[in-house]
């Protein structure tokens, strides 16, 4: 049965937040939901939220759908109880960030706070909420399907090292006892698993949900499925990966692999995935809290429909669906979010939502491939921009909002200046395997006109209650400085650059340069830092014709795989004389489902299978991250003493003159 979607009371009215609590649901008239979703988030009502986006996703297809933001997982797991079954499936996402990243630094040490829970508290989600929610409700819900999503799955799809438990891990299916994995930005498969399970016509259990899996495979989805369960079988066009087991005993098998699960990710005609994880006493899940050590195997139970099974598991992913239109985006950007936090959280600070507040995300995807960045892993390489219309009328909602004093803190997205650009022969970009369009330099076939980003700009700032619009998010400054022969989009880059600077900088602009050797540049995958030089030149000299006082912060990274302390001594040599006290640095962290990871994982490049150097003890990072601040006397002692160790005395005074 199809229900009519509840955006608010009535027409005209403001609209309402998806119900958190059983009175909430009472409220609508509901006798029962169809979708339950957990969130490891607190609840902020916000496109840039992801169980916000789904929620509203799955409302505006009819259905009743209810939102449980960082349930208490100790106890009774009453919160995980309080909205009884649902109708169609549950669903998990984590977070809008990988659990381990959001709690930790490189260093293994608790952040300061958790930017997506109430004023920052570290106590309202645990590590691993995708596994930890996930096996609560098998145990209390068995015959309900569970759907998990949210970047924590996505990354962890297949096998992948954990930084944090300092091992290889076998894809998260196989300690999350999840039905199904959505991977990657989730309103499309969301949208077709819900348009599949409404045509049943019927309460959904596991048996069904699967039986209708295994015959309706859908895109962007993976499995964990007997060999004798893969739809069609393993056909001679599956990408047929390394098994765990062999991953676990040769690490260049884990580099090897990693190259074809970034080919796929990142195309438009891509190929299944399948990976087999070993025997099914491997299939096993951490406990639900604290770091986990390696002799730590609590055994899942198979969820209901899994007991037949014959084989070992294998995990299958299906390709992911082309990049959303236009049309598609805008739809998930218009739906009727109330842009707050839960009034729950009244009189609280949720660190993330106060930083995105007066922000508006222009388009979906980044195809800069940086190394050690899961951006196209997720969102993938391919650009899709929303439209002037959708962009202006969220622009509009803002400056209703009562606390706006005229000033958008950013109109950016995953890079500030890739909006609205693509390949101008698509046919090229459909054969194309490369996970980098602008590395080792610019594609011939990618359009890098800014003309319809100044657009953007300009009818910003022309609304009704805007005084000022920046540019928060960080600029490729290798696409502003790329002449591509054509004078005109030349001149309009060069334009861009200019009003950029002028007009769009709130006394400080962020790019990121990331390293100043063209060695560690190249493992990478960003430009020479010949360009950095060029940019900063342009940049000052637009501040001295405008006369005004604005700084460039560049973003670097240490213990990055590639770089030594050397390379680290020479940028602190560097960047003093450019006069830069440096502040945005950070201790490379290994993340899932990156080129980086992998390279310092295996020892070995996954595109070359060469061997690379990667510093990994505590002393060698603290090696190269103390060069960053050289300026500061209380390093001095340490630095002159690596310095030797390194033979690199010439340095010494070019630090300390």
């Amino acid at each position: 049965m199809r229900h009519t979607p509840s955006f608010g009371g009535g027409r005209g009215e403001a609209p309402s937040f998806l119900p958190t609590t059983k009175k909430e649901v009472e409220q609508r008239g509901w006798d029962q939901l169809d979708v339950i979703l957990f969130s490891g988030d607190a609840y902020v009502d916000h496109p840039s939220f992801g169980a916000a986006v789904i929620g509203r996703v799955l409302e505006a297809e009819g259905l009743r759908v209810a939102i449980v933001p960082q349930p208490d997982w100790h106890g009774d797991f009453r919160d995980f109880k309080k909205l009884g079954r649902p109708r169609l499936f549950f669903g998990v996402s984590p977070g809008a960030m990988d659990s381990m990243v959001n709690k930790y630094t490189a260093a293994r040490r608790l952040r300061s706070e958790d930017a997506y829970s109430p004023d920052g508290r570290h106590d309202c989600r645990p590590e691993y909420p995708s596994i930890v929610y996930t096996r609560i409700l098998r145990q209390l819900f068995p015959d309900v399907p569970i759907v998990l999503g949210g970047i924590e799955a996505s990354l962890r799809r297949l096998t992948h090292y954990d930084y944090w438990q300092d091992r290889l891990r076998p894809s998260i299916l196989c300690d999350a006892p999840a039905d199904l994995l959505i991977y990657g930005m989730g309103e499309k498969p969301i949208t077709n698993l819900a348009h599949l399970l409404i045509e049943q016509d019927c309460d959904i259990d596991t048996r069904l949900f699967r039986n209708l899996m295994l015959r309706y495979p859908l895109h962007q989805t993976a499995m964990l499925l007997s060999e004798k369960e893969i739809p069609g079988g393993i056909r001679p066009d599956d990408i047929i990966l390394h098994s765990h087991t062999d991953c676990l005993r040769d690490k260049r098998k884990q580099a090897e692999n990693f190259r074809h699960i970034e080919e796929e990710s990142n195309k438009y005609e891509a190929k299944r995935i399948i990976q087999q994880v070993g025997s099914l006493s491997e299939v096993s899940t951490p406990s639900p809290c604290g770091f986990l050590s390696p002799d730590d195997r609590v055994t899942t139970p198979l969820p209901a429909g899994r007991g037949k099974r014959v084989g070992p598991p294998f995990i299958v992913v299906m390709p992911p669906y082309q990049p959303m239109t236009q049309d598609e985006l805008d739809r998930a950007f218009d739906l009727p979010y109330t842009r707050l936090p839960h009034p729950k959280y009244k009189g609280k600070r949720i660190p993330a939502y106060e930083m995105i507040k007066f922000s508006v995300c222009l388009h979906r995807g980044c195809f800069g491939g940086c190394a050690f960045c899961t951006i196209s892993a997720h969102q993938g390489k391919f650009i899709t921009s929303r439209s002037k219309e959708s962009i202006l009328r969220e622009v509009e909602a803002i400056t209703r909002m009562p606390d706006f004093r005229g000033y958008l803190s950013d109109l950016g997205g995953p890079s500030a200046n890739m909006y609205a650009m693509h390949g101008k022969d698509l046919d090229r970009c459909h054969r194309c395997a490369r996970p980098s369009c602008i590395h080792p330099k610019v594609c011939p076939n990618l359009n890098t006109d800014h003309s319809a980003l100044l657009d953007i700009y300009r009818s910003v700032d022309a609304l009704p209650g805007i005084k000022k619009s920046f540019v928060g998010s960080g600029v490729r400054y290798d696409l502003l400085l790329h002449k591509t022969g054509d004078p005109h989009v030349d001149q309009v880059n060069e334009q861009y650059t200019r009003e950029l600077i002028t007009r769009h900088v709130s006394g400080r602009l962020k790019v990121a340069p990331e390293h100043t050797s063209d060695r560690v540049l190249a493992v990478m995958r960003k430009p020479s830092f010949q360009l950095f030089y060029d940019f900063k030149r342009i940049f000052d000299r637009i501040n001295r014709e405008e006369h005004l006082r604005q700084q460039l912060i560049p973003y670097f990274i240490s213990s990055h795989p590639g770089c030594t302390a050397e390379n680290m001594a020479e940028l602190a040599v560097i960047t003093k004389d450019l006069d830069f006290h440096l502040e945005q640095v950070q201790d490379f962290t290994p993340t899932p489902m990156t080129v980086s990871t992998e390279a310092w994982y295996s020892g070995f490049h996954p595109y070359t299978l060469q061997p690379i150097y990667s510093a990994k003890s505590p002393r060698d990072k603290q090696a190269q991250r103390q060069f960053f601040f050289w300026y500061k006397p209380q390093e001095h002692q340490a630095i002159i003493r690596e310095l030797r160790r390194i033979h690199r005395e010439d340095l010494i005074k070019k630090l300390f003159s």
